[in-house]
């Protein structure tokens, strides 16, 4: 039996000395991460993958780019595209693999990209400005899509705007490659939303909220004219220390386990990651460990594929730190040193395409 070889991908700003793509093996069995290849993009803030696994795009200076993948996991550029925008933070694909969606934190944009089947980035399709206004004076005054990602049904796509506390839903028209606004879930007011993902079966949205310091579970189903997300629970995402003092705490990441039985989560200021259990019932979490992750500010974390192990992308330490998740005893354990990377932003893994 061929076992599935790994690797993972993590992406960084580079005003230092980072190159911007950092390309890892994967031991899966061991949760560890070794090294083999920077790739040079300017800032890459965030990265994700084809549906088909071939390709790699992510976000740099000029627009966003994309590399072919080889049977290693090693990247190899293939060509750029401008977004005629500000430079993005986020990126997610159609399931049908047509579209590339970039968020943009800085201008408020959501732009769609349109990929080929060779791989090549090709025309903007669309792009929509948010407007309006939020109520925190030196972060929340204006629009700031922090997160796209579309529904499971591949109907939808979510933008979550961490600027006016909302999430806009649009109706992806694939016969005019148009984005069109069809609804608005409105978020309280200054907790400023920032990621969203969705339960395995689909049923079920989770967003993470960088100001308040919350998760917000939602159940998601679809009439066929509109979507629906029911608001059900709230949990703080917090350590009980964080709890003293959470204005100067935010909540960074969060992560579906690969079970698709626990969700994770990383508060920066808080410094620690926290393991809710999801009932598969009702969707709803519960809490199960809120613990230090030996570095500052975890702005990504990423479930190992054998659901054992946890990366931590530690943004102002410069660290990545692994750790055991033990789930009978609800703790994480440390292992080995802390690999350095230079202010780390996102990571994640993705098996080695077929050649």
């Amino acid at each position: 039996m061929n076992k599935k070889k790994y690797v993972a991908y993590v992406g960084t700003y580079t005003h230092g000395s980072s190159k911007g793509i950092h390309v890892y093996d994967v031991d899966v069995e061991e949760g560890t991460l070794t090294e083999k290849q920077e790739v040079e993009v300017s800032n890459a803030s965030h990265i994700t993958v084809s549906k088909n696994g071939k390709y790699l795009y992510s976000i740099e200076d000029e627009g966003v780019a994309v590399f072919a993948r080889d049977g290693e996991g090693c990247l190899t550029r293939i060509n750029s595209v401008n977004i005629d925008g500000m430079r993005g933070c986020f990126l997610s694909t159609d399931v049908d693999g047509k579209y590339l969606y970039v968020a943009g934190y800085h201008d408020g944009k959501v732009t769609v990209v349109h990929t080929h089947r060779d791989g090549r980035l090709g025309s903007l399709m669309d792009g929509v400005f948010h407007k309006g206004l939020g109520s925190v004076a030196e972060r929340n005054f204006r629009p700031h899509v922090n997160c796209v990602r579309p529904t499971p049904d591949n109907k939808y796509l979510c933008a979550v705007d961490n600027g006016i506390d909302q999430v806009k839903i649009y109706r992806i028209n694939r016969r005019r490659n148009k984005l069109e606004l069809v609804d608005i879930v409105r978020c309280e007011r200054e907790s400023g939303p920032r990621l969203i993902r969705f339960s395995e079966d689909g049923k079920y949205a989770y967003i993470i909220f960088e100001l308040s310091n919350q998760i917000r579970v939602y159940r998601y189903s679809d009439n066929g004219k509109t979507p629906e997300f029911e608001y059900l629970q709230s949990v703080s995402t917090l350590s009980k220390d964080g709890e003293k003092d959470k204005v100067h705490d935010a909540a960074s990441a969060l992560a579906l386990a690969p079970d698709g039985k626990h969700l994770f989560c990383s508060t920066a200021g808080d410094d620690t990651v926290a393991m809710f259990e999801i009932d598969p019932d009702t969707g709803l979490l519960t809490k199960k460990l809120v613990l230090p992750i030996s570095g500052s500010y975890p702005k990504d974390i990423a479930i190992f594929p054998d659901n054992k192990h946890l990366a931590v992308a530690n943004h102002e330490s410069n660290t990545i730190t692994t750790f055991t998740i033990d789930y009978e005893k609800n703790l994480l354990i440390m292992k080995g040193k802390p690999l350095s990377v230079e202010t780390p932003n996102c990571i994640n893994f993705w098996t080695v395409p077929e050649e």
